[in-house]
């Protein structure tokens, strides 16, 4: 497993020049991956990244939300070719930075909920399957895996749990699973066992303390879940996710400091993660 940390944690938007100073620092303090994120198109270049992260043997991954001009689930023609756009756009910003996979919940916004009985869970399930097959099919031909993330019940009504979620990637060859232990916190009653569900469709992994700061020091089974991750033979990125940018505070319900900063987020995310996995800092 590389241990990574979102770029969320200091910036947003990501920009080059962003990059060009948290890149060099991060790898400095012993991280494998960076986990960069796409909020509009052109934010930063992904040709310059791939080139700065290469010289610094720093593995990338790409993250992304759809915006409220997304859904994929829309009935509306405009709304939906715009969706697909970005999530092409996603694919080939990995591709060309060389990230192995594109994370996130890009099915519909998150804060979009509606009440969903069995028949309409069904029509969503299918319909998401049908447009996500040709997405998935193309981004796999670039050599990228889009990882599909459930949000827990106050962001989604739609995917919250691993179970719902392999209904749709059981449905679409190349599909892959992204969990965040911020979400499985919240939908799942056993961490592990939803990881081991998850099994070999798991494509990414973010994490965070159960208050969204530092992991580590808090009351998530941390022990059972990177078990249960070596028992299922993963060997992908366990990034940190957390949101300490102060533009984020108010989209992401941040009110109060989830660490002593940025910095301290990283360094002590970083040497917990580092002694769960057995590994020693370089």
């Amino acid at each position: 497993m590389l241990i990574g940390i979102n770029t969320w944690a200091w910036v947003a938007p990501l920009t080059d020049r962003a990059l060009a100073r948290l890149a060099p620092q991060v790898r400095a303090w012993g991280f494998d991956a960076i986990e960069l994120t796409v909020q509009a198109p052109g934010d930063w270049d992904p040709a310059s990244a791939a080139d700065l992260l290469a010289g610094l043997e720093l593995a990338p991954a790409v993250c992304a939300g759809l915006l409220p001009e997304h859904d994929l689930l829309a009935d509306d023609e405009e709304v939906l070719r715009r969706t697909e756009g970005f999530v092409r756009h996603c694919v080939w910003v990995a591709g060309r930075v060389g990230a192995a996979v594109v994370a996130g919940p890009l099915y519909a916004p998150a804060g979009r909920r509606w009440l969903l009985d069995a028949d309409a869970r069904r029509a969503a399930t299918a319909r998401l399957v049908a447009r996500l097959r040709p997405l998935a099919d193309e981004a796999a031909g670039q050599g990228v895996t889009i990882a599909l993330e459930p949000l827990n019940r106050f962001e989604t009504s739609l995917l919250n749990t691993v179970e719902q979620a392999l209904e749709v990637v059981d449905g679409v060859p190349g599909l892959g699973l992204a969990l965040d232990t911020f979400h499985l916190n919240i939908e799942e009653r056993d961490l592990p066992a939803a990881i081991r569900l998850a099994g070999g469709h798991l494509a990414h992994v973010q994490v965070c303390g159960n208050d969204r700061g530092v992991p580590g020091g808090d009351h998530l089974d941390w022990p059972g879940m990177f078990d249960a991750l070596t028992g299922i033979g993963y060997s992908g990125q366990v990034n940190i996710e957390s949101f300490t940018a102060e533009a984020l505070a108010v989209p992401m319900s941040v009110w109060r400091p989830l660490a002593a900063g940025p910095d301290a987020l990283a360094v002590e995310g970083l040497a917990f993660l580092r002694g769960l996995t057995g590994r020693n800092l370089r």
